[in-house]
């Protein structure tokens, strides 16, 4: 009898090539079966083989075979804590942009403190009902599609406020961002659109940064998720998952500046940002507890994938930052001309208010300095900045 009689591939006959196949399969099953009972056994009289079999035989994941970037803002935490302080202060001179870098103290914790530019967001200063406000805006010259979206992220941030971003030339995003720093805002928020789709977000802290651009992709709006839940007006809940590095602190704080300190439980919303694989997946539930052991999830939206690109400090930069003729008209509300102008400044300072026009004037700076950027080569490899 040849041997190739027995390979199901050499086989003329398909009724006879499958029968023949699916025999040998059920055999390969039966047969892994036994020896699983087998194993399942042995280990049920002695706990130590389990535990042997289990550290020898890892699966190779692409979660657990991702490098980290050398960077002292990307590098693993776990492997700096175990290295100890001396090897934390290596660093590679891409996190400072100086190219000198500073020596660091040997409580990380402390360092990331000392040098967090939203001390006064989490030291208490602020009110805890009040929410930030935040500016959304848009790049010039967008579509109904972006406008939706901007709609959505109102509905996202308790203190948000859309603005559109009217034509033409003098509104640079640095000018818009040292407008809206002088009249209070604490966040400007800009929704860039490329054919015709929103393709990016710029998340500038004011009035001092640092500035953050994401790519935007994976966009689905409320209206689109089946069985959605209805919004109410009430602060969410904010859970951050996989923010673990220096970088990926600074990040997660700048999300938590955007919503109120406290909130509303009541609500039973809930704002999550999960990082896996250097993707941002946002995501906006309420919960019901079905019983003192079980809850229940109801998505509200919207849900979108964002993906850091760069980080810069302080505002974004004018290029050709000049005098410019007459003060930036972003809305309506703005003076139309001179002479209402200078009676709205004589009402402020009759009324002794320390607003727009008493507030030192934030200027944006005329060159990027970055606190790290991406890298094109990094996206074929399997480092990992935040996880």
């Amino acid at each position: 009898m040849p041997p190739s009689r027995f390979e199901p591939s050499s086989i003329k006959n398909k009724v006879k090539r499958e029968e023949i196949a699916r025999k040998q399969k059920k055999a390969k099953r039966q047969d892994k079966l036994q020896r699983r009972l087998a194993q399942a056994k042995v280990e049920a009289n002695d706990p130590l083989a389990k535990k042997k079999r289990l550290a020898q035989n890892v699966p190779r994941t692409l979660d657990n075979m991702r490098e980290y970037d050398p960077s002292i803002l990307t590098a693993n935490p776990n492997a700096q804590s175990e290295a100890g302080p001396s090897t934390t202060a290596q660093g590679d001179c891409r996190a400072f942009p100086s190219g000198e870098p500073s020596e660091q103290p040997q409580d990380e914790s402390a360092a990331d403190i000392a040098a967090d530019p939203f001390t006064a967001y989490f030291s208490g200063e602020l009110d805890p009902g009040v929410p930030p406000k935040v500016l959304i805006t848009t790049s010039s010259k967008a579509t109904r599609v972006t406008y939706d979206f901007c709609d959505e992220l109102v509905g996202v941030f308790p203190g948000a406020e859309f603005i559109r971003r009217k034509k033409g030339k003098g509104f640079e995003m640095g000018r818009i961002a040292g407008w809206a720093a002088n009249r209070g805002y604490s966040h400007l928020m800009v929704v860039n659109e490329d054919m015709k789709k929103p393709n990016a977000i710029t998340m500038v802290y004011l009035p001092e940064g640092p500035t953050a651009y994401f790519k935007l992709t994976s966009i689905e709006l409320t209206q689109k998720i089946s069985g959605h839940a209805r919004a109410t007006a009430h602060y969410p809940e904010l859970v951050l998952n996989g923010f673990v590095t220096r970088l990926g602190h600074t990040v997660g704080r700048l999300f938590q500046t955007l919503f109120p300190p406290m909130p509303e439980f009541q609500g039973r919303q809930v704002v999550t940002l999960h990082n896996q694989r250097d993707f941002l997946f946002f995501r906006r539930h309420r919960y019901a507890f079905r019983s003192p052991e079980k809850v229940a999830l109801q998505e509200i939206g919207p849900r979108f994938t964002l993906k850091l690109r760069y980080m810069k400090k302080g505002l974004p930069a004018v290029k050709n930052l000049g005098a410019p003729s007459k003060p930036l008209q972003f809305d309506d509300g703005e003076p139309q001309d001179a002479d209402m102008a200078d009676a709205q400044e004589q009402e402020q300072e009759a009324a002794g208010s320390s607003q727009d026009y008493a507030r030192k004037e934030v200027v944006p700076p005329t060159e990027d300095e970055y606190l790290w950027m991406w890298k094109p080569e990094l996206e074929t490899t399997r480092r990992t900045f935040f996880l």
